[in-house]
């Protein structure tokens, strides 16, 4: 890495708005498509739901925060009472690696994502 790319946010090291919202409908394809983890999905208004995911990785990315929705304890409490487990959230990390896969996004970069994603395992899981 340049001095210039260590410089860069994780958002524009990823590509911006623009690769932040074609990862997310693309993520969000794979997981309505998987068997263990579409269900949690059931009855979810998807366009919302999608808006909420780009603000949401966009601030988490270190992009412009214009997140509004709920904490990640509290938004994922509903799913926990459904069954949400580890294997489950391990599934959703799985979509987003072969995502960011899809888009040729560099295996380091994907690390970065994945432990960012890591890091709110406990409160998604309300442990």
């Amino acid at each position: 890495m340049t001095e210039t790319t260590t410089n860069l946010s994780l958002f524009e090291q990823l590509g911006g708005e623009g690769a932040v919202d074609t990862a997310v409908d693309i993520f969000y394809r794979k997981v309505l498509a998987d068997y263990r983890i579409n269900r949690f999905f059931d009855g979810v208004n998807m366009d919302k739901q999608a808006a909420k995911q780009k603000a949401f990785l966009t601030m988490a990315f270190g992009g412009p925060n214009n997140y509004s929705g709920q904490d990640m304890r509290d938004g994922h409490a509903r799913l926990v009472k459904m069954g949400l487990d580890d294997s489950h959230f391990d599934a959703v990390i799985e979509n987003l690696a072969a995502t960011l896969t899809e888009l040729n996004v560099p295996a380091e970069l994907i690390a970065q994502v994945a432990a960012l994603a890591e890091t709110t395992r406990k409160d998604v899981l309300g442990k």
